[in-house]
This record gives structure tokens, C-alpha cells and sequence, in this order.
């Protein structure tokens, strides 16, 4: 499947014990790592109000990585749009790409990322039109960026400055057939969050090429598909690695905010009875193994490329996982980045 990218997406998850700052330097080994690896992009999220996920300026982190890299694609999966300006989030994307040309990627979503009250904190306003506004938002973004969609907009007023020779590649995130059928209309890629354990991902999917229209950014469907994927010497160390994740989704589900624990310490945990029986998406295993899941996953979902979401305690962990399943996918490694990397 070499000629299938695979991706990473990352959190920059605080482990117990660990601060913010500590979590954000390993999102930029994690980077170095990936490109070194011959993953295609990179993307963090944007979370706020959570203890432990430290990325919650999308924008400010790539920045970052960006720089700390030469070649990998870095971009966000996603700026939360309703949380920001359309004109805002344009500047922002057109100075990154302005800096780094040819690498940057727009990953828009349309949820919160928070809870209701923080969201209420960040826009400034209890009203939640969210799928009434944005459409038009998003319109707005591609048209100041240069893509624009329709006949009016806020690119006829207004410059996403400074001004830059190449774009950002806009790419629309969803969980559900709402974000799929509009990424079909406007002919974009459309990244669907099959790391969520939400269900409906073929259905999501179906629904994006259903509904897919060519536009001067694609020409055909292209379809990024996140997995949750952890790679280690043998079946069961992969999935006590992925103990303290499993923990942690339950809680969430459950309402309760835990920590990112060691695997011990998750194994442990009064709830983690309850966590394992959880049906799960993750593809656990040997390299073999979870390159076979990959594979199937892609066939299944007609995806061009897959995102791992590799959510484990200790960072070296999530270095050896994603070298072990680059090795088995058959990536090519980037000697030049390798030393860079260390």
C-alpha cells in the first residue's frame, strides 16, 4: 500500500505528571519523527479548557512545527471554525502559507472542541447556529484565501494579507453526512473522524462521493480517514499501550475527565473494567498486524489516505509505533530528516 500516504494526527496530550510545555516539545519530536519517517502531513487539533490536551492554538503550533521541519505538510485537524473570525482564521492560514509555502493545510471543522460554557466563553455569545452559519463561513474563508464560491462575500472588501503566491489546502473535517455532503458540494477533500468510535463512517463517506462536485481544487473525491493505530513487538504490549487512551474515552463518554495515566496505572483503574468492554475502532498489534488493518480500513472506505492518531502515555512509544508501521506499510524513510530528527 506505499502508494497510499499515511498521516499523523496529534493532540499534544499532557500525560499525568506532565505540563503543558513538556507535552508541546514532544508534538515537535513527533513532527521531526514523521517527517524523518516519510509520513505525508502532519496535523494537531484544537481543543480548549481541557487539562490534558495542550494544543489549543491550532495556528500558533504549526507555526512552530512548520519551522521545526523542512518537508512534511503541517496543518490543523481542525481550526474549529465557529469559535473564530472567517477573516481571522484566513490571515492566520495566508501567513503560515506565506512562510511555508506549498506545506500548509487548513483542516476546518464545525464543532466546539470544548464544552458549552468555554465555547460560550470564546465566541462571545450563547447563540449556537452552527449549521445555519457555517456554510457561509467557511464560503467566506476559501473566498479571502482565494477560492471564491460564490458571486458575494467578504473577499470583495477585504485582503487575507499578506499576500501570498501559493494557497493552503482546504480540507473539511466531519463526523457526520452534514460536513460529507457539504464537502461534496464544494468539491473539496473531506477528512472523516473514524478515531472517534462514533459509527458511520461508510455511510459518512458514501455520502461525501454521492454528493462530490469537481472544483478548481479537485478533480475527484479524496477521502482522509483517521484511525486510532498502535504498533508494538506483540499484540498484548499494543494494547496495554493503549490502556491509558481506552481510560480516558470512557471517562469522556462517562463524564468524567481522567488523565492520560501510565498503562499500569490505567490496567488499574477502578473504571477500566468498564473502558475494555467499550466497543473500539483501534487498530492494535504487530507492525504485520496493524498494516493489515490499515489495508482493510482503505478498502473499505475507498480512502486515498489515512491519519493515525497514536494516543499513548509515553512518547517514545508513539515514535517506535509509528517507525514500526511505516516500516511495514513500506514509507520510505527521509535520510536528511532522520539526522535532523536525531
Amino acid at each position: 500500500m506505499i502508494d497510499l500516504p499515511l498521516s499523523v494526527l496529534d493532540l499534544a496530550m499532557v500525560p499525568e505528571g506532565q505540563s503543558s510545555a513538556q507535552a508541546l516539545r514532544a508534538t515537535t519530536r513527533l513532527a521531526r519523527h514523521a517527517e524523518a519517517a516519510g509520513y505525508h502531513r502532519i496535523w494537531v487539533a484544537e481543543h480548549h479548557n481541557i487539562a490534558t490536551v495542550a494544543s489549543t492554538s491550532p495556528a500558533v503550533l504549526i507555526a512552530h512545527l512548520a519551522a521545526s521541519t523542512e518537508r512534511i505538510r503541517v496543518g490543523s485537524g481542525g481550526v474549529m471554525l465557529p469559535n473564530h473570525a472567517p477573516l481571522v482564521v484566513a490571515e492566520q492560514f495566508a501567513l503560515l502559507e506565506a512562510m511555508h509555502p506549498g506545506r500548509i493545510d487548513l483542516g476546518v471543522g464545525r464543532a466546539p472542541g470544548t464544552d458549552r460554557m468555554t465555547a460560550l466563553a470564546l465566541r462571545g455569545t450563547a447563540d449556537n447556529r452552527d449549521a445555519e452559519d457555517f456554510p457561509r463561513h467557511l464560503i467566506d474563508v476559501m473566498g479571502l484565501l482565494g477560492d471564491p464560491r460564490t458571486e458575494h462575500g467578504l473577499w470583495e472588501q477585504f485582503r487575507a494579507t499578506p499576500a501570498i503566491e501559493t494557497t493552503p489546502a482546504v480540507i473539511l473535517l466531519g463526523s457526520s453526512g452534514f460536513s460529507a455532503q457539504l464537502a461534496g458540494v464544494l468539491g473539496l477533500p473531506f477528512a472523516f473522524a473514524h478515531h472517534f468510535d462514533m459509527g458511520g463512517t461508510l455511510e459518512a463517506v458514501a455520502i461525501y462521493r454521492e454528493y462530490f462536485e469537481p472544483s478548481r481544487v479537485l478533480d475527484e473525491p479524496y477521502t482522509i480517514v483517521t484511525a486510532s493505530a498502535i504498533a508494538a513487538t506483540s499484540t498484548e504490549a499494543a494494547e496495554l499501550l493503549a490502556a491509558p487512551a481506552r481510560l480516558r474515552r470512557f471517562g469522556m463518554r462517562t463524564g468524567k475527565l481522567l488523565p492520560l495515566l501510565s498503562p499500569s496505572e490505567a490496567v488499574a483503574h477502578p473504571d477500566f473494567v468498564h473502558a475494555e468492554r467499550m466497543p473500539s475502532s483501534a487498530i492494535l498489534g504487530t507492525p504485520d498486524e496493524v498494516a493489515a488493518g490499515l489495508r482493510d480500513l482503505a478498502e473499505r472506505t475507498e480512502a486515498a489516505e489515512l491519519m493515525l492518531h497514536t494516543a499513548t502515555h509515553g512518547l517514545e512509544d508513539r515514535l517506535t509505533s509509528l517507525s514500526l508501521i511505516a516500516e511495514a506499510w513500506g514509507q520510505s524513510p527521509d535520510p536528511e530528516a532522520a539526522a535532523a530528527a536525531g
